[in-house]
């Protein structure tokens, strides 16, 4: 099965130790005969069984190119002292956003090395308190994580979900606070769920899907996801079901207001922000009516709608409706045709990101050009004041109680390290609450905003972060990273790896492009569907800035994403392949054609569209990554990075382009995948594999940077563990 194909000789030195040649000799991947008829066009895809992640034959494959990958790595002079350099800097304590519920607070711990953090709870703030729940005792090697958590109003009892190996399906278990144990409470099959209890503390609700039926489970379709009430103590069979939605495809989910009255039902259709919001009136709160009918309160898709709580019948909700970048506007069940604004649209470009209430305040945290500021309103909508942010950066994990007179958030940027914050309303004053002491010196580095102009004219923003002092001579090795999708918005935020790139001499660089949330729902839709190319534009247009101004220049820029940011990263290659010197796609949504036929892939159509359409098909088939690949094009250095237990962007996506690029690479420059075990799509991956591969990603970037002298790291000035890059060359 795997004839060699032999694609040239690679010699990569340094001023210290001379890397061998090596011959890269890529694991031939046999072609079979499957062609796809789309409206009448014919369309190849000979590596379709790649995409059945359970044949010996794949299996086969997968250890294959893991061998030539590894082994082409630990050859790199820099990996063991960029993996050194990674642990020491990730051993330092990170602290979780505390929630309180009872009498005792909740929050995650981490000592620095470990591979998930620890759940804790205290009741006294000054108190480090005890041990709730430490996931690293789950598994041998840390591949169970903690998901999410829910604890009941009285305090006793705690709801967690547990995922193994990365992946999406979760196991709901109860634990007494009290004692640590769990109770015989096993729910299954669940998937994209929170869980919200009843006030009455007997149960709570949470939404799953079906048991997958034979088969693959890791590519198996998901549909039919039902909201349902489990009751303590009873087995996960008899729990009730609250509600399915009319379209299959339909997310549900629910959350009970803070007095207990209502359950708000908020359902989605795939990942369009705009949802429709229905309620159960619960009757007495110590005593639920679970039976009670379900009223239909925004029954559209017209608009986003977050309910963040409410006044008996008078409603706060979060939407954009009738404003692309969001107000808080007030509903009154008996009149509900008539929304109040509470707190208008803002002016100038900002969006209302997210909200909560405390007391009769309202927090509000805003975007502008991607930085948050936090300001304070009263129900009434009468500004209360700011809160001083130390710099310009991202809040975070916004955490509160309607009744208490306090609320915690974090705060970071790419030169400031996850800091907890107290805000006291009584003395309108923010506090550090918990704040870690990191071996990395931010004082050196600097952080600026510059903006890109678009091929149409568009502003795109970008956060580039160096060394203080550096010359804009073109010399710098730079890490460009995008995403571009589904309404996120890129914040600035503090890495470890990050850091460590910084400390190699190099240029850090965040661009905020279209399809994201930065600047509302506009900004958001000018990305999707038909105008997908957008984003590529506004990609393409960031690294022309960043080389015209003399940050780099094209063999010496790097571009990374992962997930939706790893198909912006193959598509860009493909339509500009002289512009960037090494790639790195992560988990990438590959295959345009066939992403809906996965797992949770139907979802994705809302931002993409589909291929089951002609329209659909017209422009996915224009930019898909796998089906634009050119043979003999000299593409640049590609490290893929995927997980075989990714059953979101399932593993097959990148397992068919690195097999189609590594027939088509038309130069010596290496193409790789490194293919994760025990992982999925990023989430819960353990500390010690991250490490791992982030010091893979720096070696090879580096590698494959022509980086011929130190010229952003001062030999004279020492740096933190001897971070001064060495010399590379390119023969």
């Amino acid at each position: 099965m795997f004839r060699p194909v032999v694609l040239g000789v690679v010699l990569l030195a340094s001023s210290v130790s001379a890397v061998p040649a090596q011959r890269l000799v890529y694991p031939a991947t046999r072609p079979g005969p499957v062609i796809d008829d789309y409206h009448g066009v014919s369309i190849a895809d000979p590596y379709r069984w790649l995409e059945d992640t359970d044949s010996p034959e794949t299996a086969d494959w997968v250890a294959a190119q893991n061998r030539l990958t590894f082994g082409y790595l630990e050859g790199l002079p820099d990996r063991a002292r960029l993996r050194d350099r990674l642990t020491r800097l990730w051993n330092y304590e990170r602290f979780g956003v505390p929630f309180r519920e009872g009498d005792s607070y909740f929050y995650t711990w981490n000592s620095g090395l470990q591979n998930q953090s620890v759940l804790h709870v205290t009741t006294a703030l000054g108190d480090r308190g005890r041990v709730l729940l430490d996931p690293n005792t789950l598994s041998d090697d840390g591949t169970v994580a903690l998901t999410t958590v829910a604890v009941s109003p009285d305090g006793r009892l705690l709801a967690y979900g547990t995922a193994v190996s990365g992946s999406d399906w979760q196991e709901f278990h109860v634990r007494n606070v009290a004692t640590g144990r769990d109770l015989s409470d096993t729910l299954r099959w669940v998937k994209f769920s929170g869980m919200s209890w009843t006030r009455d503390n007997a149960g709570f609700f949470y939404s799953r899907y079906p048991e997958p039926e034979g088969g693959n489970r890791l590519l198996a379709v998901n549909r039919n996801q039902h909201l349902y009430y489990h009751r303590l103590g009873t087995p996960q069979s008899e729990d009730r079901l609250i509600y399915a939605p009319d379209d299959p495809e339909w997310f549900v989910g629910a959350g009970v207001t803070e007095d207990g009255r209502y359950a708000v039902l908020s359902l989605g259709e795939g990942t369009d922000p705009r949802n429709r919001i229905y309620y159960l009136d619960l009757g007495t709160p110590d005593a639920p009516n679970l039976g009670a009918p379900i009223i239909k309160l925004f029954d559209a898709f017209d608009a986003s709608y977050q309910v963040l709580g409410n006044d008996g019948e008078t409603w706060y909700i979060l939407t954009d409706r009738d404003a692309p970048r969001k107000r808080i506007v007030a509903v009154n069940l008996a009149d509900p045709g008539a929304l109040r604004v509470v707190v208008p649209e803002a002016g100038g470009g900002e969006v209302l990101e997210g909200a909560v209430l405390v007391k009769d305040r309202i927090v509000a945290e805003y975007l502008h050009d991607a930085r948050s500021d936090l300001r304070l309103f009263g129900t009434d909508g009468m500004p209360r004041g700011t809160v001083a942010l130390p710099t310009a950066g991202s809040v975070g994990g916004i955490s509160a109680r309607r009744q208490d007179g306090e609320f915690f958030y974090a705060f970071t940027s790419y030169l400031f390290p996850s800091t907890i914050y107290r805000y006291d309303l009584a003395r309108g004053e923010s506090e550090v609450f918990r704040s870690p002491t990191v071996d990395f010196d931010a004082s050196r580095y600097e952080t600026t905003q510059v903006f890109a102009t678009s091929r149409d004219g568009t502003r795109v923003p970008m956060f580039v972060t160096h060394r203080k002092g550096i010359t804009l001579d073109g010399s710098h090795p730079t890490l460009l990273y995008g995403y571009g999708g589904f309404n996120i918005s890129l914040t600035p935020g503090f890495s470890v790896s990050t850091a460590v790139w910084l400390e190699q001499g190099g240029v850090y660089v965040v661009a905020n492009l279209r399809g994201g949330g930065e600047y509302g729902e506009e900004w958001h839709l000018a990305g999707t569907k038909e105008r997908k190319q957008n984003v590529f534009d506004d990609f393409i247009a960031a690294a022309e800035h960043l080389i015209g101004v003399g940050y780099t220049r094209p063999d010496r820029l790097a571009i990374q994403g992962g997930s939706n940011g790893g198909l912006l990263v193959g598509a860009v290659m493909n339509q500009r392949p002289d512009l960037f010197g090494v790639a790195l796609p992560a988990v990438g949504v590959m295959d345009m054609l066939r992403f809906h036929r996965f797992t949770i892939g139907s979802a994705w159509t809302s931002d993409y569209g589909s291929a089951d359409d002609w329209e659909g098909f017209r422009y996915l088939r224009a930019y898909s990554p796998l089906h634009n690949i050119t043979p003999g094009t000299c593409y640049p250095a590609t490290l893929i990075t995927t997980a075989d237990h990714d059953d979101r962007v399932v593993p097959g996506h990148s397992f068919k382009y690195a097999a189609t690029l590594q027939q088509a690479q038309g130069c010596d420059r290496p193409t790789l995948i490194r293919i994760e075990t025990k992982a999925g799509h990023g989430a819960g991956k353990p500390v010690s594999k991250q490490i791992e591969e982030a010091a893979d990603i720096w070696a090879f970037t580096l590698a494959n940077l022509a980086v011929s002298s130190p010229t952003s790291c001062e030999p004279s000035i020492p740096t933190p563990g001897g971070m001064c890059p060495r010399p590379q060359t390119r023969q």
